[in-house]
This record gives C-alpha cells, structure tokens and sequence, in this order.
C-alpha cells in the first residue's frame, strides 16, 4: 500500500489529488492548514486528517511526528500548499508581500520536505512531487501564443520559478528520492475564480501522473498533462 502525504489537500488541485489516488490505491493523508476544513475533507474521502501549516516550523514537525506515530513511513510526498499573493498593481507590491508568498509557495517546500526526509528514506520507492506552474516558466510567460504570457503576477510567477528551480536541485542532490514539479495548467480553481478552461480532474493529471511512478521513474522534470514543460 502507497502511503501518501499531501499538503493544501482540502480544496481544489489538492482534494481532487487526494481523491484520485484514493481510488488508485493509496492510502492519502490529508494535510491542511484549517482543522475543520480538513476534517470535513478527509471525512468525506475516507481519508485520514493530519494539520499542517506549512509556514510553521513546529506545526510541520507536529505533522511528521504525528505520521511517524500512526503510519510510520511516507512514500508520496506532495507539496501542493500554496497562495496567489495580493491582486494588486506591480508597484504597490511590498516585501512583506513578497515575504508572504514565498514563505508558503517556496520555503513551505523546504520545511516539509526536510521534515518528512526520514520518513520518505524508510520507503523502497520515495517520491516527492511539487505543484509548481507554467506561469514560472520564462518560455510560457514570454510567448504571446500561451495563456501565461498574457498575465503579470510578479510574486507567484517568480515563486513558482523558484519551486521549479528547487524541485531539480532537490533531484540532483538527493538522488535516493525522486523530486518532480508538476504545472497543472490554467485550472478552474479559487485562484482563478474558477475562470481556467480546464476542470480539477484535467488540472491533477500530471500530480496524479508523477505520484504514481514506480522505481524506475523519472526525477528532475517539470511536465503538465501533456508532456515536459520548457522552462
């Protein structure tokens, strides 16, 4: 049986992350921020709850510790905890914004990642999947032809960036244990007010995709539901 972790798991890419690979098999853990939100989600997918702010040291440790005690082993992990940052001009953007963002959508990653580390290494087969996306791309945001090109989101485009970023050298410096980074494309999510063309199932191809590869799958790669993403 898979054991697998997921972070924001209570809405949107996440949920639906957690509901596909239930059914795939997995035995889902769902980490989320709000205890009654992730309650009610983890009740209604028969899924077990496990709190988790990615922003807090203790509260990440309390997460591992508390999956260390139950389950003892992760063999998914996956880092799809993340915020937009404010919708406001470029130039009233401050670094306290900045700082917010990052603290979930990048440095989230690391606190996660570096406490479920054991837990993932007493796997035959330890994945880490991070939800990162196109809009970090410098090849989409500079095409004309993309959707991504057509948006300026200082914050979370340079965030998401940095996940990419820190999802290869995770690959490169850890090589016991597959990292990969996933753009789930213009999804029809919260973020977006539900506007993205594509539905959540369509959005979780590429996570449910990676979470599920076997021993001999790949690591390093940044791909979306239809195959490697340029970055």
């Amino acid at each position: 049986m898979t054991t697998t972790f997921i972070t924001g798991a209570n809405k949107s890419l996440g949920y639906e992350t957690a509901r596909r690979l239930i059914t795939a098999g997995h035995t889902v853990l769902i980490g989320a921020r709000d205890p009654q939100r992730g309650q009610a989600a983890a009740e209604a997918l028969g899924a077990r709850f496990v709190q988790i702010d990615v922003t807090d040291d203790a509260s990440v440790q309390a997460a591992a510790d508390d999956v260390a005690a139950h389950e003892g082993t992760v063999d998914v992990l996956v880092n799809n905890a993340g915020v937009p940052g404010p919708y406001v001009p470029a130039d009233e953007l401050t670094g306290a914004d900045a700082a917010a963002v990052f603290d979930v959508n990048v440095f989230g990653i690391v606190r996660v990642t570096h406490a479920f580390l054991p837990l993932l290494r007493k796997s035959s087969n330890p994945v880490v999947v991070n939800v990162s996306s196109g809009l970090g791309s410098f090849a989409a945001t500079h095409d004309p032809d993309r959707v991504e090109g057509t948006f300026t989101a200082p914050l979370y485009t340079s965030s998401k960036a940095a996940v990419t970023m820190l999802t290869t050298q995770y690959a490169k410096a850890l090589p016991d244990v597959k990292f990969n980074a996933v753009d789930p494309g213009y999804t029809a999510t919260d973020f977006n007010g539900h506007g993205g063309p594509q539905t959540v199932t369509e959005g979780t191809d590429a996570i449910v995709e990676l979470a599920s590869i076997g021993t001999d799958g790949p690591t390093g790669v940044f791909r979306d539901r239809h195959g490697v993403v340029a970055w």
